[in-house]
C-alpha cells in the first residue's frame, strides 16, 4: 500500500475574508504593498488613497481607520501564507510528521525569495508597540499557530517532550526570518532547515 501524504493538523483560526467592493480591494492591495515595502509608520492614508485611486473618505468608510487597515493587511498576508504552505505541501507530499516539519522550514526558502524585506508580521510587531493595537492579535496568532503546528506534528510523530521541541523549532524558524532581514543572511532559511533536521534526528521518541 502506498503511504498517504501527511498534512497540517492545527486549526488556523483564520477570519473569513470580508467581501470587499472593487474600491476596497484596491485600497487593501495598495496598503499591503506600501506597508510591506515602505513600513507601516511611514505610509499615511493619503499615500494609500492616492495609490488606490480613491478618496480618503472612501478609505475610512470601508476600513474605519488606518489601524484597522493594518490589521486587514496582516489578516490577508496570513491567508496568503497559509495558501502558500498548502501549495508547498502538495508539491512535497511529506510522508511523515517529521517530513511536514521540515517542509515548513523548506517553504521559507521560496517564501523569502519573494519577500525580500523579511517577515511582514515581525516587521509589524516592531513598528506597532502598543499591545492593544488591532493588529497585534493577528501577529500573535500567526506565531502561535506555527508553534502549535510544530507541537501537533511532533506529537503525531511520537517525539518526546513535544513542548520543548516545538519551542526550539519555533526559535529556529523565527530566528531565520530575523537573520534574513536584520543580519542580511540570505541563506538563513537553509541553515535553519539543516538545524531542524539535525534537531529532529537526535530528539528522543516516546
Amino acid at each position: 500500500m502506498v503511504a498517504q501524504p501527511v498534512g497540517l493538523l492545527t486549526d488556523r483560526g483564520e477570519l473569513e475574508a470580508e467581501r470587499l467592493t472593487p474600491a476596497g480591494e484596491r485600497i487593501l492591495r495598495a496598503a499591503s504593498t506600501l506597508f510591506y515595502e515602505r513600513g507601516i509608520r511611514t505610509v499615511g492614508v493619503d499615500a494609500i488613497a492616492d495609490a488606490a485611486e480613491v478618496t480618503k473618505k472612501t478609505l475610512y468608510d470601508r476600513f474605519g481607520s488606518k489601524d484597522r487597515l493594518i490589521a486587514a493587511y496582516l489578516e490577508q498576508r496570513n491567508r496568503v501564507w497559509h495558501a502558500f504552505l498548502d501549495d508547498q505541501l502538495a508539491a512535497l507530499a511529506p510522508q511523515t510528521p517529521a517530513d511536514v516539519i521540515l517542509a515548513l522550514f523548506a517553504a521559507l526558502t521560496d517564501w523569502m525569495a519573494e519577500s525580500r524585506r523579511g517577515c511582514g508580521f515581525i516587521n509589524a510587531s516592531v513598528e506597532l508597540a502598543a499591545p492593544d493595537h488591532p493588529a497585534m492579535p493577528v501577529i500573535v496568532a500567526q506565531k502561535q499557530w506555527m508553534r502549535s503546528e510544530f507541537m501537533a506534528q511532533a506529537a503525531l510523530g511520537g517525539f518526546a517532550d513535544v513542548q520543548e521541541l516545538a519551542d526550539r523549532l519555533l526559535l529556529l524558524h523565527e530566528g531565520a526570518l530575523v537573520c534574513f532581514r536584520v543580519a542580511a543572511m540570505e541563506y538563513a532559511p537553509e541553515v535553519a532547515h539543516r538545524a531542524a533536521a539535525d534537531l529532529l534526528a537526535g530528539w528522543p521518541r516516546d
